[in-house]
């Protein structure tokens, strides 16, 4: 199994962005990279966590149409 990584872009909706390695705080007056070895230790975990809930759900989405193709009348 591949472990997942974290995307490039923004991150759930918060005002942080992923930007070739680099995080990055972004505002409506701009950007600024984030220095702090703590917050962007945190905000990698966060990444991965979130990137392994989506591979997650996808695997199980993929396994429930699998079941519903093999059996006729399968719930949705």
């Amino acid at each position: 199994m591949i472990a997942p990584t974290p995307r490039q872009g923004r991150l759930a909706d918060a005002p942080v962005v992923l930007r070739g390695g680099q995080w990055w705080l972004d505002g409506g007056a701009g950007s600024v990279p984030a220095s702090d070895p703590a917050f962007t230790a945190s905000l990698d975990d966060f990444a991965l966590s979130m990137a392994a809930a989506d591979h997650a759900v996808a695997n199980l989405l993929l396994r429930q149409d699998e079941a519903s193709a093999v059996e006729p009348g399968g719930w949705r």
